[in-house]
């Protein structure tokens, strides 16, 4: 099978030429190309799914030769410095290009059909080829130098697609915030690798791994310049991975169309960085400190990640929080040392968010028919509730997700995220709090989301009505099946009144005036479909099965760090994994049941019960849960002092800066030009052409000088 991992080029060059044959078309003959605009989606779509059956094969390939193949060509060559291009394969690399590939054709599936009335579709999927491309070639890479190459394309195609509705005045804005945040944390790898290169003299990680090791053994290297140049490299996985605080990026990323929200939040984008720290884990666990910082910026992001998302409205927003908090997580991981669990989450995670992610699009597809194109009604839940009657294949599917992301057996991300919550317990007991904590927070927030937008009754019908509900205890909308309040659309209604829900029903079936969601195509629903296999069956990759028996631990083999030598293969035993199972399931379990009792649609609380405790938060509490709501809602604050300090502030330099220019600089050109003016134009007049004059005031200014300096 040589001649397989030969061809392994075609991979990242078959999305590459779809990008660059659609792109060429829009240039020359835009019109034609836009009418055969289902000819270039076919055409993109089957490329990949070519790349994507190389992937499988490259994947079913690793474990039975079990090698690290190599191949690179010459690309500058001289005295100083010899680079080469080329590619990398190996068990991450293979899992990579599967899961990118696999969630690449599903979201381009996905698109043909929600972009089919977009202007700009063929031009969307010149977008999309070229940043599946660049995300394959970023994996491939075998070298620092190659995959900043293709980090930095990510970018773009991610600055491209973020911002694709530019005349959006929100989406261009977003788009501007990815990208001068993402550049702040590209210059820092810029340097980073830069300062590696002049330690070592070599981009190779293979190279780089072994002349590392061997200069921290030996004590050849100054320990405080090797640790500022792997913090460097650091920070290049902040931003791409949304870790804090360069994450500010990440919620503004929604103003793009929702296929790229789950392509940007799943398998590409947010997860290069996290690949990036994985494929340089030799060389960061020869750091001990920068692995501690390593675990404490993902254990902050994963608390912060969470705390967010408990009171946000817009769908997308909510979930792309939650993939802040799980990037967290796949980071914590990483830097307690736990490589196979990071690697696992960063898998099992990618196809559970694409399908939430895929599923809420098809919910604001569906919300589009009822209110119009409008971000602000059709992504906020408050306007949503009991979608699942009208949307079930939509909402199941939807719920599996919610499943596997809480961490609930025997979907997908329980395998990953209960992995790396035990090993958390065993490196510190600050980071198990803080995972197990974060755990709880999720099965809330999510549970919270699925409740608002596919249970209970639907909240909106422009045509008549807008709805307004009591707060409930956590400070948002609460689902009262007994009555609603409703203001009028009517300008001149300036008065709120009370109906009872099944008048209401009546009042607005009687008019013809209600209009219901609908199902989304099946060219959706085949992908949310095809999506829950993986997100319900990939985790048992991870399950603790004995070797030698049928599904045991494959990630043991498959994924560990390129110093093999160096990292432990564990296969455990399901009691062990049973009891460490419950103390998370527990937390998991807790988060549910409040959920379900704020904002589930049915309470098990009894009528007084339920006055009496909404009375208690409302009347002892109300201060606290204040507090924390508001601290979610306006995303920490973050976003608010960073406007406060870097948007306001260099504004303010600017305008000091100008007024510097203005009256100092400039001032003192001027004032010395005035000064010679009024000298010159006050000296003429003291020539008056007398020499007894002119010898008085000399004689009269030495006289004054002399006595100045006598007395």
């Amino acid at each position: 099978m040589e001649f397989i991992y030969q061809l392994i080029w075609i991979i990242p060059f078959l999305p590459f030429v779809a990008s660059i044959s659609i792109g060429s078309n829009l240039l020359f003959f835009p019109k034609s190309t836009k009418s055969l605009r289902y000819l270039w989606t076919t055409v993109s779509i089957l490329l990949l799914i070519i790349a994507m059956i190389f992937s499988f094969i490259i994947l079913w390939q690793q474990p039975i030769d079990n090698t690290i193949h190599r191949y690179l060509w010459s690309w500058i060559l001289n005295k100083d410095i010899a680079f080469k291009i080329g590619f990398l394969i190996d068990p991450p690399t293979s899992i990579m290009l599967v899961l990118i590939t696999t969630v690449g054709v599903l979201v381009m599936i996905y698109s043909d059909s929600y972009m089919s009335h977009d202007q700009g579709h063929v031009r969307f999927f010149a977008y999309l080829s070229l940043f599946t491309a660049s995300m394959l070639g970023l994996v491939l890479s075998p070298n620092l130098i190659q995959i900043y190459i293709f980090w930095e394309l990510v970018g773009m195609c991610s600055y491209l697609l973020i911002g694709f509705w530019s005349t959006r005045p929100s989406a261009a804005n977003a788009c501007q915030k990815a990208f001068i945040t993402n550049r702040i944390g590209d210059f820092g790898l810029l340097l980073g690798i830069s300062g590696l290169y002049w330690l070592i003299g070599s981009f190779e990680f293979e190279t780089l791994f072994k002349r590392f090791n061997e200069l921290l053994i030996n004590h050849e290297v100054n320990l405080y310049f090797a640790s500022i140049c792997a913090l460097f490299l650091f920070l290049g996985p902040i931003a791409k991975s949304a870790q804090f605080p360069l994450h500010v990026w990440l919620p503004d990323a929604m103003e793009g169309p929702t296929p790229i929200s789950a392509l940007i939040h799943a398998a590409t984008m947010v997860a290069a960085g996290i690949f990036l720290i994985a494929r340089l884990f030799p060389l960061f666990h020869g750091l001990p400190h920068i692995m501690s910082i390593i675990s404490w910026i993902g254990a902050i992001t994963a608390l912060l990640g969470a705390t967010i998302a408990l009171a946000q409205k817009d769908i997308k927003k909510g979930l792309a929080y939650s993939t802040m908090s799980q990037l967290g997580y796949m980071m914590l991981a990483l830097g307690i040392g736990s490589y196979q669990a990071g690697l696992f989450h960063l898998i099992t995670h990618a196809y559970s968010k694409a399908l939430l992610f895929l599923g809420s699009g098809s919910v604001i597809h569906s919300m589009e028919s009822i209110v119009g194109y409008s971000p602000n009604k059709c992504q906020n839940m408050v306007f949503m509730g009991g979608l699942r009657k009208f949307m079930p294949i939509t909402g199941i599917t939807f719920l599996i997700g919610t499943f596997s992301l809480c961490g609930i057996p025997p979907f997908a991300c329980f395998w990953s995220k209960d992995a790396i919550i035990t090993d958390s317990w065993l490196h510190f007991s600050g980071f198990g709090y803080i995972s197990w904590i974060t755990a709880g927070l999720t099965a809330f927030y999510m549970f919270r989301i699925y409740f608002l937008t596919f249970e209970g009754y639907l909240r909106i019908n422009l045509n008549e009505v807008f709805f307004i509900y009591p707060v409930s205890i956590w400070g948002d909308l609460k689902l009262n099946n007994r009555k609603l309040e409703f203001i009028s659309k009517n300008l001149n209604n300036k008065y709120n009144q009370n109906f009872e829900i099944d008048e209401y029903k009546n009042k607005i079936l009687e008019k013809n005036t209600y209009i219901y969601p609908k199902e989304s195509d099946n060219k959706i629903l085949f992908t949310l479909i095809i999506l829950t296999l993986p997100t319900v069956f990939v985790g048992l990759l991870g399950a603790p099965f004995p070797d030698g028996q049928p599904g045991f631990d494959l990630l043991s083999q498959w994924l560990y760090p390129l110093s093999k030598d160096s990292f432990k293969i564990l296969s455990g035993n399901w009691i062990e994994f049973g009891l460490n199972a419950i103390n998370s399931l527990s937390i998991v379990f807790i988060g549910i049941s409040i959920a379900f009792l704020s904002y589930g649609p049915i309470s098990f609380l009894p009528q007084n019960l339920e006055k009496n405790f909404e009375f208690f938060f409302k009347e002892k509490l109300n201060p606290f849960i204040s507090v924390i709501y508001n601290w979610s809602y306006f995303r920490g604050y973050i976003d608010t002092y960073y406007d406060i300090l870097f948007v306001k502030g260099t504004r303010l330099l600017a305008q000091f800066v100008l007024f510097f220019d203005d009256w100092i600089i400039d001032g003192i050109i001027n004032g010395f030009g005035i000064f010679i003016l009024f000298g010159g134009e006050g000296t003429k007049y003291l020539e008056g052409g007398r020499i007894s004059s002119y010898l008085f005031g000399l004689i009269l200014s030495i006289i004054l000088v002399l006595s100045s300096i006598l007395f």
